[in-house]
């Protein structure tokens, strides 16, 4: 089994115990939504990248857009995600598919959040192409709020980017590794900068990287 099948059959597993504690959005999320309105044209629409539970898709359905589209590789998230719109009534679109390559048109997503994902991919070549994949879907003036998990964090005692096993307990006591490939917070700015995204601003918070990223802009003709 390869190492993204085994991601997503980890995810499947712990996905209804995985949701029930991820009840809340994140408060950085919270602030970059609030700060980056859609836009006055019609059809707008949000992206929740790695979407989980939705929670962050709640966020981006209740902010204007017009359609919010939540993506993750798991099909078990996928469902929770389902229930908690259901629940709380607002719309999502759900899709199955990976990060690195995204069953979306090329300059339609007006708002995106990718915040718990990136880290999760398992190579580096797999996480430069999901950072493309992004730019090449988000719209001109289109925003993006990327996250992975930091050696910055007091967990970690590394100082460069490592690969690591995090374990999850399972309410009978059964523990699941998921694979983290750990940031240091040079090597997501190098990341980002190798993308074809543009880096508005960067920042650590709750020893996390955060990253503010524009789609590229299209070549001038000439």
């Amino acid at each position: 089994m390869d190492r993204r099948t085994a991601v997503r059959e980890t995810y499947d597993r712990i996905a209804s115990h995985f949701a029930s504690t991820r009840e809340y959005a994140w408060p950085e999320v919270e602030r970059f939504v609030r700060e980056h309105e859609a836009p006055a044209r019609g059809g707008s629409v949000g992206l929740d990248l790695g979407c989980g539970n939705c929670r962050h898709a709640e966020l981006l359905a209740d902010a204007g857009l017009e359609r919010v589209v939540g993506l993750d590789v798991s099909r078990g998230l996928l469902e929770a995600g389902r229930e908690r719109a259901l629940e709380r009534e607002f719309d999502v679109s759900l899709v199955q598919a990976d990060a690195a390559t995204l069953p979306l048109a090329d300059d339609v997503v007006d708002l995106a959040v990718y915040v718990a994902t990136l880290h999760h991919l398992p190579t580096r070549a797999a996480r430069r192409d999901s950072l493309d994949e992004l730019a090449r879907v988000l719209a001109p003036g289109g925003r993006a709020l990327v996250s992975a998990w930091s050696t910055a964090h007091d967990r970690f005692d590394e100082t460069e980017g490592i690969d690591t096993t995090v374990e999850w307990t399972l309410p009978g006591g059964d523990t699941v590794g998921r694979f983290y490939h750990i940031y240091a917070p040079d090597e997501f700015d190098a990341d980002l900068e190798a993308s074809d995204l543009e880096l508005v601003e960067c920042e650590l918070s709750s020893g996390n990287c955060y990253a503010t990223v524009a789609g590229s802009e299209p070549d001038a003709e000439i």
